[in-house]
């Protein structure tokens, strides 16, 4: 970022185990980027690639780059694949994970300002946020009606200020791990989890981060499936505020 330093994890007698999860499905002409700026600016953590059933040669690419690449078998969808990255940071005993998705939007030069903040202690799970200071993102009216929407709604449901209710680039405590392996919502992950750790008491923290342009490729959603997902987001949102609170296990 210009006119920033880079910052570097706090210093402590080792960093912590760290995996940054990068889900993606179809995305050969951009995942060998991605993986050479989360090398470059995390050099301390592991990269896993969690290749969502791609058609083209995302495994590969992404193999030939020297990530680790779990191949789902067919398209699963996002949350099912970022759980999949959950569950096996858990079980591997990871005690942070990013999540940096493969399309290179996200910047992997604010990973280490989202691991100082979570080092920090005051929350489980950071949040990157492109709404709280002016970094040059410009999303579509569409889009940026939807988001109000949601973050009003989200900030009335957590009682904390939520500006970016479908960022998916966040940082990870051993406790949020653990709940997301256990239970990650499938259908809208990104808002729905912000609910979902709100009920099972743990904190979040929005942190100031740079959205890019897509390194290759389109985004899917158009104008018109704005419009539909923010309706439907909504709508699970308030069912799943009937469901019992989730537990979370010790770390």
């Amino acid at each position: 970022m210009a006119g920033q330093p880079e910052l570097t994890p706090p210093p402590s007698s080792r960093p912590p185990r760290t995996l940054v999860i990068v889900p993606a499905y179809n995305e050969a002409e951009s995942i060998a980027g991605v993986i050479a700026r989360i090398r470059q600016h995390a050099p301390w953590a592991d990269i896993a690639v969690l290749n969502d059933g791609s058609t083209d040669d995302t495994g590969a690419v992404a193999e030939a780059a020297g990530a680790l690449v779990l191949h789902l078998p067919h398209n699963v969808g996002i949350g099912a694949t970022v759980q999949t990255g959950y569950l096996f940071a858990d079980l591997q005993g990871y005690e942070v994970v990013i999540r940096n998705d493969g399309d290179g939007q996200h910047a992997p030069q604010d990973i280490p300002h989202m691991l100082r903040a979570l080092l920090e202690g005051d929350a489980d799970v950071i949040i990157g946020s492109r709404y709280l200071e002016d970094r040059g993102y410009t999303p579509s009216a569409a889009r940026r009606a939807g988001s109000y929407i949601l973050a009003r709604l989200l900030s009335a449901i957590t009682g904390q200020r939520i500006t970016d209710p479908t960022s998916g680039f966040t940082a990870c405590s051993r406790r949020a791990i653990r709940l997301f392996a256990h239970e990650y919502p499938h259908d809208y992950p990104e808002p729905e989890s912000i609910v979902l750790l709100h009920r099972a008491g743990l904190r979040v923290r929005e942190l100031p981060v740079t959205m890019q342009p897509r390194l290759a490729g389109r985004s899917s959603i158009t104008t018109l499936r704005s419009g539909y997902y923010m309706v439907k987001v909504i709508l699970a949102i308030l069912i799943g505020l009937l469901r019992p609170a989730p537990a979370v296990d010790a770390p």
